[in-house]
């Protein structure tokens, strides 16, 4: 008798068949560098099919890449294993560097593309060697296609810092390599089962400390003034359940060399100044947040139930009256931006941290620099350069619809939030003095 699990994995590879088959049919448009960046990245969202115990194939016919892509795709997903299989997704979690913006972040192998890449396929592939010891060249992996490109930028300004092009590659193995990590740039890499990452029980929160952006200059007690006036921003994440999980033990950390118990005072520190784990803290639950979910998000809405924007959260703060501002004076743009999705765009752009901001490239039909809002992790106005959010073809993708205009409102929530504080404390001061002179 089939398990319930069973029939979930037969379904999703049924719709992971077809949503690849589109991708490779209908590209995403080449998005161009602004003026002034020349960057660009690269990264590869590998997909395999893990074969269940009672549709374990006794051997997997080779993969004959002289046929089109599409052809490949059927002979791939027209065998019983894999039609009754249990799609997956390979993260890594990146290794602790200083200077790194998303050290120790859960991502996508991959990284800057170099002169010497003959494309932005071609650097996620080298970068997927380097990183992880996996050749997505080889006979039994499939380059199926691109998903949107998009222009990333500091989040306190409009400076974009380089354009990221995610590529996805299908390997048609029913047993995947042992992958070779590199010390200095993968901490781990996690098989995550598709049915996790669309689950609705799996959606959690990311606390993250952004009193280093309000105080930089401060020090550690104007740093724990504002978090106390502020408490933690929160962000949208998906909490991941990994079914395969390799760590690389050269990880400097991996094997404590110290004590693991901390005073009083260094674990308040710690509260204090961040939250992030380092890469080698293997206690903290796996959270996919920020650039990598907002590229994660645009592949999974692809597929039933088609609620991963719907089930994804605004920003907003832990403090409770400044929770309370926010959403109301985002209410209606909420609202506003709400139809605007149901009425046919995809907004998938929700990525978000505290370091970078990240939207599909948009342009005006009519003007060749655009304004649009930033959306990830601060409170600026970015500026992005490209093809308009609508293609010749009438192909709609990502364009953070979810997010036109909610940083703008978050600023003036904050002003407003200043000075209810202000009025506040001046009350209490007032009422302070008026009791105490009573009492003389």
């Amino acid at each position: 008798m089939e398990s319930p699990t069973s029939d979930a994995s037969r379904g999703l590879s049924h719709h992971l068949h077809q949503v690849l088959t589109e991708l490779h049919r209908r590209p995403y448009p080449h998005i161009p560098n602004p003026p002034s960046c020349k960057k660009r990245a690269s990264v590869a969202l590998i997909v395999r099919v893990r074969p269940t115990y009672h549709h374990w194939p006794s051997s997997t016919p080779a993969n004959d890449p002289s046929r089109s892509v599409p052809q490949q795709l059927d002979d791939f997903f027209s065998q019983p294993w894999v039609k009754q299989g249990d799609p997956e997704v390979l993260f890594i979690k990146r290794a602790s560097r200083v200077g790194d913006r998303w050290t120790g972040h859960v991502a996508l192998p991959g990284g800057k593309r170099d002169p010497e890449d003959l494309d932005d396929r071609a650097a996620a592939v080298r970068e997927a060697a380097e990183e992880i010891g996996w050749d997505l060249t080889t006979e039994d992996c499939i380059s199926v296609g691109n998903l949107p490109e998009r222009v990333v930028t500091t989040s306190w300004g409009s400076v974009p810092l380089m354009v990221l092009c995610p590529f996805v590659f299908l390997t048609t193995r029913s047993d995947s390599p042992t992958l070779r990590l590199q010390p200095s740039e993968v901490a781990s890499t996690h098989w995550i089962p598709l049915r996790a990452l669309l689950s609705p029980s799996q959606r959690t929160v990311e606390y993250v400390d952004m009193s280093q952006r309000f105080a930089s200059q401060g020090g550690f007690l104007t740093r724990l003034a504002v978090r106390s006036l502020i408490g933690w921003m929160q962000f949208s994440a998906i909490q991941l359940l990994p079914s395969e999980t390799q760590q690389c033990t050269s990880v400097p950390g991996f094997v404590p060399e110290k004590s693991s118990q901390t005073t009083t005072l260094q674990r308040f520190k710690a509260w204090c100044l961040s939250n992030q784990a380092d890469s080698g803290d293997t206690s903290r639950p796996l959270l996919l947040w920020g650039l990598t979910l907002g590229v994660l998000a645009d592949f999974l809405d692809m597929l039933p139930p088609h609620t991963t924007v719907a089930l994804w959260q605004y920003p907003t703060f832990t403090a409770p009256d400044l929770r309370l501002i926010v959403s109301v004076v985002t209410y209606h743009l909420r609202k506003r931006n709400l139809l605007k999705v149901r009425t046919g765009a995809r907004p998938n752009a929700t990525a978000m941290d505290s370091e970078t901001a990240v939207l599909p490239a948009t342009q005006e039909p009519d003007s060749i620099q655009a304004h649009n809002e930033v959306g990830i992790g601060g409170l600026g106005v970015g500026r992005y350069y490209g093809p308009t959010d609508q293609a010749p073809d009438g192909i709609s993708y990502a364009v953070g619809i979810m997010l036109q205009g909610y940083y703008e409102k978050l600023r003036m929530a904050m002003y407003v939030f200043v000075a209810w504080r202000m009025a506040v404390g001046s009350a209490a001061a007032i009422a302070a003095w008026r009791y105490l002179h009573r009492l003389r």
